[in-house]
């Protein structure tokens, strides 16, 4: 059994996507990071880094229970568990994981901080907001042409790497982005959409996540309890 510690974030979707996907069994444990349980003990003793997701898997490597934090890493993990979605050969797993980490290092950092300044920070900042949508659409661009010579981002394969972006696309308005100005991904990202999983797994616990209207929930997403050491 897989006990997943995740919130309605694209982070978290990438994992409940996976899980259902390789048809896993698994718990759902919500992590409200309005409410600040990402700092609670229990949670920063299987995620350090305050964020989730994080899973619990008891029945790890050689049987024995690991826990993982960081969606990338997770998302190896279950591929490497199941055999499924990163390719068997050298060449088609290098591709996969070069667009993961595409994922990690630009389209999360990039795309979080176009959300931040377009819709959640307190004051309007035409630079910051500029910088990041100019810098969303020419991500998206990337994709776009990346997605006009293969159907996948790794290629011929639904791997990881599609598992990973999807998620943070779902967005696209808040990014300031016109989807119609993207065929090929628009092609790409109504496909993935369509699947059962990915049906299912964008509706772990979307039910839970409200709108971040109160001062609280500020304070935690954005305020001076992310940067106490712990």
């Amino acid at each position: 059994m897989i006990d997943v510690y995740s919130w309605a974030t694209p982070n978290g979707h990438k994992v409940h996507i996976m899980l259902e996907e390789c048809g896993l069994e698994y718990r759902v444990h919500p992590i409200n990071i309005g409410a600040g349980d990402q700092f609670g003990d229990d949670f920063l003793k299987i995620s350090p880094n305050n964020k989730i997701p994080a899973i619990v898997d008891s029945d790890g490597p050689d049987g024995e229970p690991i826990s993982l934090f960081e969606s990338g890493a997770i998302l190896l993990y279950l591929a490497g568990k199941t055999g499924r979605f990163l390719p068997d050969d050298v060449r088609g797993k290098y591709e996969a994981l070069q667009w993961l980490m595409f994922q990690m290092g630009g389209v999360g950092p990039m795309l979080g901080q176009a959300h931040h300044f377009r819709i959640y920070a307190p004051e309007k900042i035409e630079y910051a907001v500029n910088r990041y949508t100019n810098e969303a659409k020419r991500l998206y661009g990337v994709i776009d042409k990346r997605l006009g010579e293969t159907p996948w981002l790794a290629g011929d394969q639904y791997t990881i790497a599609d598992i990973a972006t999807f998620p943070w696309l779902r967005s696209w308005q808040n990014q300031g982005v016109d989807l119609d100005d993207y065929p090929n991904l628009k092609r790409w990202f109504d496909t993935i959409a369509e699947r059962p999983a990915v049906k299912r797994g964008v509706e772990v616990l979307a039910k839970e996540r409200k709108p971040i209207h109160d001062d609280k929930a500020r304070e935690m997403l954005f305020g001076a309890s992310q940067y106490m050491r712990r």
